[in-house]
């Protein structure tokens, strides 16, 4: 709106410049029919100026009906994503939540990149009651952990931890990437209907809460998301298509108000 303003102010100003021009430089019968013609053409680019945003919404508007017809047409629903409604969600995971919002800030007011992650099984009994609980952090080259202190008063203290230890483990046990058994065909748009929205809305509520904006859907149902440099399993999905049907995956999470991208890791989906 301030740009058309602008438009249409310069456009005065070159209208009243053409018009002195003419009644000083003309005389005669031509001076009226240039008169007229310089004000023609102005009305012209004035109706051009006020116009366009609307013919270019209007564009905008066909061109997402002509999106959510072909949607239709493929059998996938369009809607757009969201939080899950406070009423739905318990009383200890808005406690969490808001707490975690609340560390994250805490944090990036000193590391812009910081996430973190709760060394607490329940770490809302920890904000119930006060005391001091251990997360573990990542973004932070200098510190790996931190101890969060709550008070009765509703105060946060962050005190950040390096833990070195004394021996390295000389090795790890690794978990067998057992092959699933043989699946039925699936189709993409019924299984996210019946067993990924549930258990993908709360984990990303419960991410963003912790500075999280990413993760990825790997072949064999993990959900991973980045620590650091390694990449840490949030949730297993039940029954997570095969890679054949990935594309259309990702487009039924598009349709619900999510980015996703299929990888070779798997499916990143971002929000």
């Amino acid at each position: 709106m301030n740009n058309d303003r602008g438009l249409l102010s310069g456009s005065i100003t070159i209208l009243i410049g053409a018009v002195i021009a003419i009644m000083a430089l003309v005389r005669g019968p031509w001076q009226v029919w240039l008169l007229l013609g310089i004000f023609t053409l102005w009305g012209l680019w004035v109706v051009l100026i006020l116009l366009l945003p609307y013919m270019q919404q209007a564009k905008r508007h066909r061109q997402r009906q002509q999106r959510t017809r072909q949607l239709h047409a493929e059998g996938i629903q369009t809607r757009n994503f969201e939080i899950p409604d406070l009423g739905s969600t318990s009383s200890d995971d808005l406690l969490v939540r808001h707490t975690n919002h609340r560390i994250l800030a805490y944090l990036r007011s000193a590391y812009p990149q910081a996430t973190f992650e709760w060394c607490e099984k329940q770490p809302e009994q920890l904000i119930r009651n006060g005391g001091t609980g251990r997360i573990r952090v990542f973004g932070i080259d200098e510190f790996d952990h931190a101890d969060v202190t709550l008070d009765q008063n509703a105060n946060i203290k962050c005190d950040m931890v390096k833990i070195v230890p004394l021996s390295k483990v000389g090795g790890e046990t690794s978990e067998d990437d057992a092959t699933p058994p043989n699946r039925q065909p699936v189709d993409p748009r019924i299984w996210y209907e019946t067993q990924g929205r549930s258990v993908l809305e709360a984990l990303i509520s419960d991410l963003n809460s912790r500075g999280h904006s990413k993760l990825t859907l790997r072949e064999n149902g993990d959900i991973c998301i980045e620590q650091g440099e390694d990449a840490v399993s949030q949730e297993q999905l039940n029954n997570f298509p095969q890679k054949v049907y990935w594309p259309r995956l990702a487009e039924v999470l598009e349709s619900n108000g999510l980015a996703a991208e299929v990888t070779a890791q798997g499916i990143q989906v971002s929000w």
